[in-house]
């Protein structure tokens, strides 16, 4: 019960290592709000944890539309009674090819729903947090902001570009709230596929991880949302400011 009674905002986290991390925090005692424009998934998601027992309610969001991002936060407000304890983004978009043919509408749109994102939703959240019990902020970064590859220079800039708004906002918003990133490595998720199709398929993948990833496998999510729960909890008190790799070592 690491997370009991922690008021927390989980955003677009239906799937993949957000559902993974819900389902952690749920069994940590956390009093949950899961925001996500896949209504289906996060509906589904969200009566699997009641069904447990857990107190959580879904609120739709497109994390691109500003208005409904203020909105979503008001929601949360009224469900977890006018203040929050920990927020959540997990919220994200890949694509990849290579820069000479890479349209420029996909740029902006990673950057819309990478970046932009994080900042629509930390900007209203950040009073709430402000009343909140020993605040934090955890952000879904990627070692593909602190590494490039080919393919992935959109990707990438993003992803380098959430690590730094958390650093600068670890700054901005101490001593009251902490902020850190996340920064995984491949994680078995349907999440980058993209990815997966530039590299020319899942052989390839595994080749690659086989020859570059020193643990010689992906990751899972449910070995990602642990980190989540630690970085959301009083027992990483003294940590702000950074972003943490976990990827079976391949950086």
């Amino acid at each position: 019960m690491r997370l009991k009674e922690r008021r927390s905002l989980l955003v677009g986290a239906a799937t993949g290592i957000g559902r993974d991390t819900a389902r952690a925090f749920a069994a940590e005692g956390a009093q949950l709000v899961i925001a996500d424009r896949n209504d289906e998934a996060g509906r589904n998601l969200v009566q699997q944890l009641q069904a447990s027992g857990a107190p959580c309610e879904f609120v739709h969001v497109d994390v691109t539309d500003e208005t409904e991002v203020r909105a979503m936060v008001d929601t949360t407000l009224e469900v977890l009674g006018g203040a929050l304890d920990t927020l959540c983004n997990f919220a994200g978009l890949q694509y990849s090819g290579v820069v000479e043919d890479f349209a420029t509408e996909r740029w902006d749109s990673i950057f819309t729903t990478n970046v932009r994102s994080q900042f629509l939703v930390t900007k209203y959240a950040v009073p709430a947090l402000r009343l909140g019990t020993n605040p934090a902020i955890v952000n879904m970064a990627s070692i593909a902001g602190l590494r490039g590859g080919p393919g992935m220079t959109a990707y990438s800039a993003s992803k380098g570009a959430v690590i730094a708004f958390a650093r600068a906002l670890a700054n901005e918003l101490a001593p009251t709230i902490r902020v850190n990133s996340v920064s995984p490595g491949w994680i078995d998720t349907p999440f980058n596929k993209a990815a997966i199709d530039f590299m020319q398929g899942p052989e390839r993948l595994e080749d690659f991880v086989q020859h570059n990833v020193p643990l010689q496998r992906q990751g899972t999510p449910n070995e990602i949302a642990p980190l989540f729960v630690y970085l959301s909890s009083v027992e990483s008190s003294y940590v702000t400011g950074q972003t943490i790799v976990i990827d079976g070592g391949l950086l």
